[in-house]
C-alpha cells in the first residue's frame, strides 16, 4: 500500500487546477498547502491531495521526469519501518535517513529512507494516528 508520492510539475498552479477537476469524481480533493520552510532545508512547497482523513498525492513545482519521483509506502508499525530499512540496503538500497522521527513533520511519524538502485527515494512510513482505531 503506498503513503504517498510528490509529482513535480512544471506550473504548480495550473497542475493544481487540473488535479482538483480531475481527481475530484474519485472523491480525492485538494486539502493542504505544505510551507516547505516547515521542513528541512531544501524541502519544496507541496500542494497536497487526499481522501478519507489522508494526504497521499503531492505536488511539487519542478523540472519534470519520471526520476522526479518520491514514494512512501505504508507500515504497520516503528518495527516494520525498521525490519524494510534493513531489507532494503542489504539488498543494496543508499542509506536516505535512517530510521527516526520525522519531527519537522509530526511527531509521532516515524519513517526511514533509501534510495533504490536507479536513486529512486524510497520511504517507509509508520504514522500511528492512521492505525488507531
Amino acid at each position: 500500500m503506498l503513503d504517498h508520492i510528490f509529482l513535480s510539475v512544471r506550473d504548480l498552479d495550473a497542475a493544481v487546477v487540473f488535479y482538483t477537476a480531475a481527481l475530484a469524481p474519485l472523491g480525492i480533493v485538494n486539502w493542504l498547502d505544505y510551507d516547505g520552510r516547515a521542513g528541512p532545508p531544501g524541502h519544496p512547497d507541496l500542494k497536497g491531495f487526499g481522501a478519507h482523513g489522508r494526504m497521499f498525492f503531492w505536488l511539487r513545482e519542478g523540472t519534470v521526469d519520471a526520476r522526479s519521483v518520491h514514494v512512501g509506502l505504508v507500515a504497520n508499525s516503528r518495527e516494520t519501518v525498521d525490519a524494510a530499512y534493513a531489507a532494503a540496503m542489504a539488498a543494496g538500497a543508499t542509506d536516505n535517513g535512517a530510521p527516526g522521527a520525522r519531527l519537522h513533520y509530526d511527531p509521532r511519524y516515524y519513517a526511514a529512507n533509501v534510495r533504490d538502485l536507479d536513486g529512486y527515494s524510497l520511504e517507509f512510513v509508520y504514522k500511528s494516528w492512521q492505525h488507531e482505531s
